[in-house]
């Protein structure tokens, strides 16, 4: 649950506040307006710092009252990556004692202090819930309530909170263990959303998939005992909506590796391997909670790769929905497989644009680390509309090539293609052509491997490892779609 927000008027004071935070913006002097003016600069001076260092590194103190009051300075010229990450570094000091109400004043003029308030409670109501656990003597306490001073009620308020929402359920998917979110669990959470939010379902089955022949899917599905997994089809509709987004998530529950087995240290975590599709559903919440005026299909392929005799195997050649026989090469390049059967059911229904979401490679994050997403595509004048979107809204993207070349190491002498190449030599850039292949209709496509996933120190606004980067993003790419 996101903690409630109440707005008070700039002329109220903050002195009952147990925890305060106050931003400021840039400035070379301490100015006469901000609270606890006198503390703050005897801690200043006690550090032999400037004002100016608040820009730098927040600073913590606490008042004679016992009250806990936190002084952070934003310098608007930086980019949001860096409002977000310093906003939420300000915002731990206070969350970290678990308050039942938050208090946040913003200084500035009044673009300033909009743009202060916005920054402090999306990283609040990132920060200030609790993800699930397991744990017997659970003793956290979610933030309850936020009171901001200084700044005007705004519309953009409730758009951010349906943001902050969609994040919210991506990382409470994403952490659950692979026992407590199997496909089964998971096909049954969808329906209860769907329920709640309006949303119809259809799901493709095992045995529909089968008939349909999506063979790509069903050989890494056919090696767990309980034939659970399904591509699920969500549709959300707007009675205005001019242009229609499809969404494909990659919803692998559990990743063994298949035959080619995982050794235990790249096993452990797995369960987050359906992040994508959790991104994804994020995203869907969040747009039908701002009512956007766009048609939404989404599309989630949720599986577990087991080991089993059942399994798929090296060599095993299968035939995808779209007719194309594959040549399997390696067992844990599992992602690839089940997108590509559900991006050909995503692409038929010509979207205006289709976008995926993926765990997909280990070599993305060789390739960037924990920080950056990779991102390729069909389009160019897309990729550049997606780079400029994850800068304004602070979850960063890097561009990497799709050329045409890049496509022979995928030459089979068996089948139409191969999976991936045995030697792995830019396996995140092969994975793209390969995907390509499934792309029906020359439909406008983006390609996001999440590299950043799970990020140890936080990233962002974000403070938890599991990060929930591309519902921010997903959500703007669809408000952008609709003045495209």
């Amino acid at each position: 649950m996101l903690a409630q927000l109440s707005l008070i008027p700039a002329s109220a004071n903050t002195r009952h506040a147990t925890h305060l935070l106050v931003l400021l913006p840039s400035a070379a002097t301490l100015t006469t307006d901000c609270p606890h003016a006198e503390l703050l600069s005897a801690v200043l001076a006690r550090r032999g710092l400037k004002i100016s260092d608040l820009a730098k590194s927040p600073i913590a103190a606490n008042n004679v009252d016992g009250s806990l009051i936190v002084w952070a300075m934003l310098d608007f010229a930086d980019a949001t990556f860096a409002l977000h990450s310093h906003t939420r570094k300000a915002l731990q000091l206070l969350l970290n004692e678990q308050p039942h109400t938050l208090n946040i004043e913003v200084l500035g003029d009044a673009a300033q202090r909009q743009r202060a308030a916005e920054l402090a409670v999306y990283c609040a109501w990132l920060n200030g819930a609790l993800l699930p656990v397991t744990q017997q003597n659970d003793s956290r306490r979610a933030l309850q309530k936020i009171e901001l001073y200084g700044c005007d009620e705004q519309p953009s308020f409730a758009a951010l909170r349906a943001q902050a929402a969609g994040n919210l359920l991506c990382r409470e998917l994403t952490v659950l263990a692979p026992n407590e979110l199997t496909p089964t669990h998971y096909r049954q959470r969808i329906q209860s959303l769907a329920q709640q939010n309006h949303w119809t379902v259809a799901e493709f089955d095992m045995s529909a998939l089968r008939q349909m022949g999506a063979g790509a899917f069903v050989a890494v599905a056919q090696g767990s005992d309980i034939a659970d997994a399904a591509i699920v089809h969500i549709a959300y509709r707007h009675a205005q909506a001019t242009q229609t987004v499809a969404l494909v998530g990659k919803g692998i529950c559990f990743d063994t590796g298949g035959h080619n087995l995982k050794p235990s240290r790249g096993m452990y975590n797995m369960h987050t391997d359906m992040n994508g599709s959790a991104v994804a559903l994020g995203i869907l919440l969040a747009a039908s909670q701002q009512n956007l005026a766009v048609n939404i299909d989404c599309w989630l392929a949720i599986a577990q790769n087991h080991i089993s005799p059942a399994a798929f195997k090296q060599n095993d050649i299968v035939v995808a929905l779209n007719g194309t026989t594959i040549e399997i090469v390696h067992t844990d390049a599992e992602g690839r497989m089940v997108l590509a059967d559900t991006l050909t059911l995503a692409s038929r229904a010509q979207p205006d644009l289709l976008v995926d979401f993926a765990t997909l490679t280990g070599s993305m994050k060789s390739a960037l680390g924990h920080r950056y997403a990779g991102i390729l595509g069909n389009r160019d004048a897309l990729l550049q509309r997606a780079l400029t979107t994850g800068q304004r809204i602070g979850e960063r993207l890097c561009a990497f090539p799709l050329d045409e070349d890049y496509a022979a190491p995928l030459e089979s002498k068996v089948a139409d293609i191969k999976q991936c190449a045995a030697d792995g030599e830019a396996d995140h850039i092969l994975a793209a052509r390969f995907l390509l292949r499934f792309i029906e209709h020359d439909t406008p496509w983006l390609h996001v491997d999440l590299s950043t996933c799970r990020c140890p120190d936080g990233l962002g606004a974000v403070a938890s490892e599991v990060t929930g980067f591309g519902v921010a993003w997903g959500l703007a790419m669809l408000q952008g779609q609709l003045s495209s």
